[in-house]
């Protein structure tokens, strides 16, 4: 099943099994269990440590990895290649007693928390989002033998996909209902499931010092941002929902230069390794809703905490456009979605629609014809903005139908799921409609600022409005990335504008640490 070299590099990950793994696995007459059977195999013959044995009335084909001696498990429904090989190693590696790198009162609160929670996570192997959320949900389940995990390949098993109306990935179901859809963490989960943890955490943040430097996001403008104020000796903090951002949900990144090719999830990976490799106080799953000045800045967060900080660098990135039409927050999880390489595996065989024709749109057209029976793009200009290269290529393939001049209108479904479409012809003004499975959303990117409207300057798009220093219309308050009035929203920029607001916030308290009521003088 592995080739030789991935089966070298196994058997060294597997040499940092502390205690016995045991593989059950479940098979049938099918080419995936085959598949399966041999996978089993070059994990058993990867270490001394692991056995391996065949069980019946389970899902099939499935591979469930347990610790014999705390009598965790977590399964793998399907055949855990592409982006969830990574999710199988850890899995191994936590069921056999590796370090899990969470910090020691999350492990606690994981490992004494009350009840009997069972997860069934549905994926896409092609999705970047899925590994984050399985890994998440299987470490609780290395850790809490009263909490399980299975990953389910949605492509696979397609009738629990349709009986459970599941359109986008990743889905989470708790004790057979459902708990989540999209990316969320560890933190996120102990949040819903353990309802004090948000007072508590909130009281943890309410007793931190005032920071020189406090970061709000934690993309590629946030990451360089504090990495530059930490190597000024700044007192440095990031506080944002996620680590990553929009990068995390990038697939192919192959214009960030030194680097001729990346994904995402790996650039954010190293991102988060670089920050921690200096005195950074990252503070995650916590969302900023708004900011004031008291002699120090005061952050105000969604749980009640309150940080302080002399200055504030805002990173809070974009997020997908929406279409704002009837039916589309109706439908969102139920056939629209927003990422194709995540869902897109769910319309295997089915008629989608891209509602957008720049690059973001013709590629997931381009991707999308590959699997699905048809891709309709519409497109609200006359014209496709989207490289001449990419357009060549979607004007090639068969199954692509490009309409230009088309205003989407309508969503439309039966209650459950989404059936089409409506739009409107804005040359000559009738309205057609397209009968369709999914419906992707390309259309561009909007700024998240909504709690900073009547705060500091904004563009009539949002934006914030910075000048050659990165400042913003409130001296001691930064801003940086694609939430900036910065042209060309590409991660390079982002990280470079990062540094530059940076260096202009240690300049500001350079100049303002004796005189300045707003600031304190710096070490």
């Amino acid at each position: 099943m592995l080739d030789t070299n991935v089966k070298n590099q196994l058997k060294t990950y597997l040499q940092n099994l502390k205690h016995p793994v045991e593989l059950v696995v479940s098979t049938d007459d099918s080419k995936k269990s085959a598949e399966l059977k041999s996978l089993a195999q070059d994990i058993v013959d990867s270490s001394a440590l692991v056995s391996s044995t065949e069980a019946t009335g389970l899902r099939s084909p499935s591979m469930t990895v347990i610790n014999p001696e705390l009598a965790t498990s977590i399964t793998f429904a399907g055949l855990p290649m592409g982006h969830e090989f990574t999710s199988l190693v850890l899995a191994l590696l936590h069921s056999g007693g590796h370090p899990i790198k969470l910090d020691a009162d999350i492990i606690e609160q994981i490992r004494t928390l009350p009840g009997q929670y069972h997860f069934e996570t549905y994926v896409s192997l092609s999705c970047q989002t899925c590994p984050e959320v399985i890994q998440a949900l299987n470490m609780m389940a290395a850790i809490n033998p009263n909490i399980t995990n299975v990953m389910i390949d949605g492509a696979l098993f397609q009738q629990e996909v349709e009986q459970r109306n599941i359109m986008s990935v990743p889905s989470v179901y708790l004790n057979g209902e459902s708990f989540s859809v999209g990316a969320i963490s560890v933190v996120e989960v102990l949040n819903k499931l353990d309802k004090n943890a948000g007072s508590r955490k909130a009281e943890q943040l309410n007793q931190k010092s005032a920071f020189d430097v406090l970061v709000v996001g934690g993309g590629p403008a946030g990451a360089s941002a504090a990495i530059y104020a930490a190597r000024k000796g700044l007192t440095t903090g990031i506080v944002a929902e996620k680590f990553g951002g929009q990068v995390a949900e990038t697939v192919g990144i192959e214009n960030f230069i030194s680097v001729s090719k990346t994904e995402g999830p790996k650039l954010v990976a190293n991102l988060e390794n670089h920050v921690k490799d200096y005195d950074v106080d990252v503070m995650e799953n916590q969302k900023v809703v708004k900011i004031a000045s008291n002699g120090l800045f005061d952050v105000e967060l969604a749980n009640g905490a309150t940080l302080q900080s002399k200055t504030v660098l805002l990173a809070t990135g974009a997020r997908w456009r929406e279409m704002n039409v009837p039916g589309e927050k109706e439908y969102r999880g139920k056939g629209v979605a927003y990422c194709p390489h995540c869902d897109g595996p769910l319309f295997k065989g089915k008629r989608v629609a891209v509602i957008g024709g720049g690059n973001s749109g013709i590629e997931a057209a381009i991707d999308l014809a590959n699997i699905v029976e048809h891709v309709t793009v519409l497109e609200f200009d006359s014209i496709l903005r989207a490289d001449e290269v990419l357009q060549r290529k979607a004007k090639s393939m068969g199954n692509i139908t490009i309409i230009t001049q088309a205003q989407t209108t309508k969503v439309n479904g039966d209650g459950n799921r989404v059936t089409g479409l409506t739009y409107t012809d804005r040359q000559t003004g009738g309205s057609h409609e397209v009968t369709l499975a999914g419906i992707f959303v390309q259309i561009g990117l909007v700024p998240n600022t909504e709690w900073l409207k009547g705060v500091i300057d904004l563009t009539p798009r949002g934006e914030i409005i910075v000048d050659a220093r990165g400042q913003t219309s409130i001296p001691g308050i930064f801003a940086a990335g694609d939430v900036t009035n910065t042209p060309y929203k590409q991660i390079i920029i982002a990280m470079g504008s990062g540094a530059t607001a940076s260096l202009g916030a240690f300049d500001y308290l350079i100049r303002h640490s004796d005189t300045d009521t707003n600031v304190v003088k710096v070490a």
